[in-house]
């Protein structure tokens, strides 16, 4: 009876073991997708700083581009008010075509394509516009993951005990991919 005693407890150890090694694997899983997404926000934020600035300059050189400037600004404040990995990457969206517009319409300028202060910003925003795109594939592949190792047996069952639910990644939404892919029109 003893030895059987010593065995039962001896499984209990391990189930123990491994289940505190799964639980403590998907917490730090967990942090990693909450931090991916942090620096997401935080690259969002410099750039939803940046872009009245671009827009103003803007606005000095190409008076009659008010639909651009205002499009610019309303996708702006869309992103600011998502609140989930799918509202983000449809405010993303929507944001990326209007800069892209935006752009188009300062190539029409001559003299503001020459202005020092408007190729600063244009290349900064150049610059966080990748810093985003690297950081959205970080954070999808964090999210995926943690959804993998989440989904995986016996990870699953610590999982269902513990109540860790999936994460959600960035996605671009299906209907918003022709409007990202197609050119800006520039008229005047």
């Amino acid at each position: 009876m003893t030895t059987a005693l010593l065995i039962t407890l001896a499984v209990f150890a391990v189930f123990g073991v491994l289940a505190i090694s799964i639980f403590n694997r998907l917490i730090a899983l967990g942090r990693r997708c909450d931090q991916a997404n942090a620096d997401i926000d935080v690259q969002v934020k410099q750039r939803f700083d940046l872009i009245p600035n671009l827009v103003e300059i803007v606005k000095g050189y190409a008076t009659h581009e008010r639909g651009t400037l205002e499009a610019v600004m309303k996708a702006r404040a869309a992103t600011a008010q998502a609140t989930s990995p799918v509202a983000m990457g449809q405010a993303e969206a929507a944001l990326g075509s209007a800069l892209g517009r935006l752009m188009a319409v300062a190539e029409a300028y001559p003299d503001l394509k020459a202005s020092q202060n408007f190729s600063e910003l244009q290349a900064e925003l150049s610059d966080l516009e990748n810093k985003i795109a690297a950081a959205r594939r970080y954070l999808n592949g964090a999210v995926t993951e943690y959804n993998t190792t989440r989904e995986q047996f016996p990870a699953n069952l610590v999982g269902e005990m513990f109540a860790f639910g999936p994460k959600e990644a960035v996605v671009i939404v299906r209907e918003d991919r022709p409007r990202m892919e197609t050119a800006p029109a520039v008229r005047f």
